[in-house]
This record gives structure tokens, sequence and C-alpha cells, in this order.
């Protein structure tokens, strides 16, 4: 169709009626009757008057002529009622493929997380959405907080659960759950047995095993002693909260983790923990996704979850 003056010139949705006026006129064609073609696409017989109007006003042409004993299409209406069939099949192959798209996507959810939310955390979410989406396939990959952010951002991961001080750039996120870093050490230590706090200064200055660069834990800890000299070489550098704790508890050195990972083994006392006054070892813990959208789909549901069942 060629367009009117004023129109714009590539945009077909101005000189197109759009779907639901299409599909009236298809029904006025299969039962010459405008009151029984209203009914079938569930509005009132005005109604579909007046959408026929609009759309014979919209093309330039007739497209029914009414009578006492029916609504009967013009030529032009049969030239017209053809093209509108093949774009109502076209569109129903449009839906019916968006359709099975959002079936795959339904179908899988990729999580990636840091270690303490991985382990101590998603667990319960994960059986919570299973209960809710039981045809859902869940993958996890548990990493540090870099790590999660990465897998986001090569489109490796749906979601990811992270412990840092901030969103890592190029993300979104939202505060899920909160947490607390608890400074530990085995019974034998002589810290476990001093009558007062450690000062923040003497924390810095204390080879501690530690978690590895990148992760949430070290980072909040890095910001923490920032303004007390910073952190000092640490004993042992791990790369999992297990040998932080294995480390501790077999008397290496102090050691800083989440308390939902050491609840256990201070509850045992295989693990004692220590007080720490004037520095603040708390943190966020977030659900985080690639800049834009919202996620959407499994996603989205566990997201909820997350929230329905909050930590810390």
């Amino acid at each position: 169709m060629s367009s009117r003056p004023g129109d714009p010139p590539s945009l077909l949705s101005h000189r197109v009626p759009d779907l639901g006026a299409l599909e009236l006129l298809l029904a006025v064609a299969r039962h010459g009757s405008l009151g029984r073609a209203a009914r079938e696409v569930g509005i009132t017989q005005p109604a579909a008057s007046s959408r026929i109007r609009s759309m014979e006003r919209q093309l330039g042409v007739a497209l029914v002529d009414r009578s006492p004993r029916g609504s009967r299409l013009t030529d032009a209406g049969v030239l017209v009622t053809d093209w509108a069939r093949r774009i109502v099949e076209s569109a129903e192959a449009f839906d019916a493929g968006v359709q099975a798209l959002r079936g795959r996507r339904d179908s899988r959810l990729r999580v990636a997380a840091s270690m303490t939310i991985a382990e101590y955390l998603l667990p319960g979410w994960l059986i919570a959405l299973r209960a809710e989406r039981p045809d859902t396939a869940v993958s996890l990959q548990a990493g540090n907080s870099a790590a999660v952010a990465e897998r986001l951002l090569a489109g490796e991961a749906d979601l990811g659960f992270v412990e840092g001080l901030a969103v890592p750039e190029g993300l979104d996120g939202a505060v899920v759950a909160h947490d607390r870093l608890a400074v530990v050490t085995a019974p034998s230590h002589p810290w476990a047995r001093r009558g007062r706090p450690v000062d923040p200064a003497e924390l810095a200055a204390t080879p501690l095993v530690l978690r590895e660069r990148g992760s949430g834990t070290r980072q909040v800890l890095d910001a923490a002693l920032a303004t007390f000299g910073g952190l000092a070489r640490p004993l042992l550098e791990l790369a999992s909260t297990t040998a932080v704790k294995a480390a501790a508890v077999s008397a290496a050195g102090p050691a800083v983790l989440s308390e939902l990972a050491v609840a256990e083994e201070l509850a045992s006392r295989r693990l004692v923990a220590v007080p720490v006054h004037g520095v603040l070892l708390r943190r966020d813990l977030r659900a985080v996704w690639p800049t834009g959208p919202r996620p959407t789909g499994p996603a989205r549901d566990l997201l909820a979850l997350t929230r329905a069942r909050p930590a810390g």
C-alpha cells in the first residue's frame, strides 16, 4: 500500500490495521454477520462496527456492505481479507516461535554465585524454586565475586550472587540479604583466651588466613582495614571457604570468614569467635544481572524467592 501525505514513510503501523482489526474482518468474512463476528472476537456489535469503520478510514476503501440481511464484503474487502489472512497466519507463526523460545528459556536456569552464598543460602532458595518450577533444570557455578561478574558479562549465566562492597561494573543488582564477617581462631590460639577485643590496627598487622583477592570476603576486609595500615601479608591465601576453615581449625592462624560459613564450627567449639572493636565487618549480599531489563522467567522467580526467604 502506498503512504498518504503526512504519514511517516517507514512506519507500517500508521498504514496497516492492527491484528485485532484484521481478525475481526476475517470473522465477518466467515460468518457474513457483524454481530456473530463481534461475538467470536469477544466485543460488542457497536464496537465491531466502529472498528470496521476505523479500518475503512485508515485504508481509504470500503470493506463491508451492511444490510438487514447481514454484512457482505465489498470487492475491495475480499482482496483485503485475503491479504489479512496471510498477515494473521504469519502472526500465528511468529507467536508460536516466541512461545517456543520462551519455553526453551524457561526450561533452564544458569546461576553463578560466590562461595558463601552458593554453599549456605542457595540450596534453600533452589529447593523452593524447584517446588514452583519442577521442570526447570538449574545449573550452578561457584566462584569468587569477580568470577561471577565475568560469567554474567560473558553470557554464561542468567543470574548471579555476589558478596562484595558494590555492584560490579556492567551489572545491575539488588540486595537480598546481609552478612557479617567473623574473626575466628582455633581454641588453642592466644586470641581465643585473651580478655580484651582485638583492635583494628592489630588485626591489620597480623598475618591472617584469607580468601584470595577477588573474593567478596577479601574485598570487605581490605576496605575495612585500609585506614589502619591495610592488611599484612597473608599467612595463607586460599581459594575456598572450606580450605580457610580447615586451616583455621588446624591452628594455622586467625581467619576471617562469614558467620554463615562458621556457624557449625563455632557451635562445636572447633573454632572460637574473637571480638573485634572499632571496625565494621558487615556486608550486603546481592543478586546481580547484566545492566538492562530485570531478569525474567526462572531467574525472576529465583530473585523473588530470595526476598521471600531472606537470610542474614
